[in-house]
């Protein structure tokens, strides 16, 4: 029988920085070692677990120093979570590797020419900021080295809380989580309880077969919460039953739902949400304006910061009240919404007809109606043909997904050739990729982070772009 070799310990690992994914980055020699749990300044004794090319990837087995940067996690349930995988690092570092990540980004993946990057912008609030949460219950719980080591059979393998981060199957049963403020936390213990209580089946993923699969939690500013139960198959009774208790115990509660799924994935997009108690919305409040939030509205998931990306946006754009404004990837229209006082007038475009209507009704909620909002795929609308006819943008607003903006999309910028682009991403790696083929005839005027996520290595990024005085604009193309 073959052993397998033992794997190679290399000690005195000295960390020096962290990669754009979150993860450390350990240097020995000339190699350069990814590790978990490891923060800038510790020297760590590694265990490489598989070498590539031009990289190891390994983990920490033991701290020979720790870091001067190092914090005490707040979390119980930190690292296995994996939510929050930088608690153990001080707020002030988190803020330099983010801003750091952004130049990296523009300048090595986007050959950007830039200015000088303005101060990121910090959270006030470093806990407690999501107004979205998703949980997802498991028949199957992931039991913890201490229970394990303890020889002890669990009695008990359901759980209520989050995917281990790569382990599609895998839950960790969360007691208290420090994202999202009260009830949230109350709400899930309690729901927990009951159902325990009840016997109520959780969700087997790999079998698929179970009664109860997810639960989404979402909250406002103003104290406004909306409830969503996924059940994997109908049994009326035992829903009302869970319902009815949600419904009695939190009074407070302004909207509860509930979605039947028994699709193999837990994407609820396609389906429809049914309402149970309340209303179908809850809403949100910026400078005054209203942002009806529905079950499958988007919404930034950090409210106050979110007031403080669309105030950036807004004075980057540089509206004086006469200008056509270009909103793509609207979602709910809250940009658009945002900048309609300051612009002669907004069109937004999204791919989700839900979302669309929602921007419909934020604005007649608000009174605007200088913003028009249309439903399609951004690379397909947005073409000569719907430039000729909604009139030539003086400035585009980009807010797309992860992923960033499809080719289509960059061409047509080149055609209509905006005043300005005001770019927002959460991805400045694909951020940096899509301006990179507009720099043909424009120039990066300002680049601005907002810390949206604390405690992540994730980052929000407006970049500014202005047009080249010696391009020709598209009606001279005309």
């Amino acid at each position: 029988m073959k052993k397998n070799k033992p794997r190679q310990v290399i000690e005195n690992v000295p960390v020096v920085d962290i990669a754009d994914d979150g993860k450390a980055v350990g240097k020995s020699g000339d190699e350069v070692i990814f590790l978990s749990h490891a923060v800038p300044g510790d020297v760590v004794d590694v265990q490489i677990i598989r070498r590539r090319k031009k990289y190891a990837e390994g983990q920490v087995i033991r701290f020979e120093k720790y870091s001067e940067w190092r914090v005490t996690p707040l979390c119980r349930e930190f690292p296995l979570c994996g939510g929050c995988k930088w608690q153990d690092l001080s707020y002030e570092r988190q803020l330099f590797y983010k801003q750091k990540n952004v130049s990296d980004c523009l300048t090595r993946i986007g050959k950007l020419e830039i200015p000088a990057i303005r101060p990121i912008i910090p959270a006030d609030a470093t806990f407690y900021y999501r107004n979205k949460l998703e949980f997802s219950f498991s028949c199957n719980r992931w039991l913890t080295d201490e229970e394990i080591k303890s020889g002890c059979e669990a009695s008990n393998r359901h759980a209520l809380g989050f995917h281990l981060p790569s382990k599609f199957d895998k839950v960790l049963d969360i007691r208290q989580c420090f994202l999202q403020a009260d009830p949230s936390n109350d709400i899930r213990s309690a729901i927990r309880e009951f159902s325990a209580k009840e016997g109520m089946p959780y969700f087997n993923l790999r079998a698929c077969e179970g009664f109860l699969r997810t639960l989404v939690i979402r909250t406002s500013s103003s104290g406004e919460v909306m409830v969503i139960v996924t059940f994997y198959r109908d049994d009326t009774a035992l829903r009302k039953k869970l319902l009815d208790f949600i419904r009695t115990s939190f009074a407070g509660i302004t909207s509860l739902m509930y979605v039947i799924n028994p699709k193999p994935n837990d994407s609820i997009a396609d389906l429809e949400v049914r309402l149970y108690h309340g209303r179908e919305f809850i809403t949100e409040e910026m400078e005054g304006l209203k942002f009806r939030i529905g079950p499958k509205s988007f919404f930034q998931t950090n409210s106050q910061q979110a007031g403080r990306l669309y105030r950036e946006v807004r004075e980057l754009s540089g509206l004086t009240g006469t200008e056509t404004v270009y909103d793509l990837y609207t979602g709910t229209g809250t940009i658009a919404n945002f900048l309609a006082a300051q612009a002669g007038k907004v069109i937004g475009v999204e791919c989700v007809p839900e979302a669309i209507e929602d921007a419909k009704q934020n604005a007649a909620l608000n009174g605007i109606g200088n913003a028009f909002f249309l439903a399609g795929d951004t690379k397909d609308v947005f073409n000569p043909d719907f430039i000729r006819q909604h009139g030539n943008p003086d400035t585009v607003i980009l807010d797309p997904p992860r992923a960033g903006v499809h080719s289509k999309v960059i061409d047509a910028l080149l055609f209509a050739q905006p005043q300005r682009i005001v770019y927002v991403s959460c991805n400045p790696a694909s951020q940096a990729r899509d301006l990179s083929f507009l720099q043909e005839a424009y120039d990066v005027r300002a680049v601005q982070p907002v810390d949206m996520f604390p405690h992540t290595h994730h980052v929000e990024n407006i970049v500014m772009m202005e047009k080249r005085k010696t391009e020709k604009s598209f009606i001279e193309a005309l």
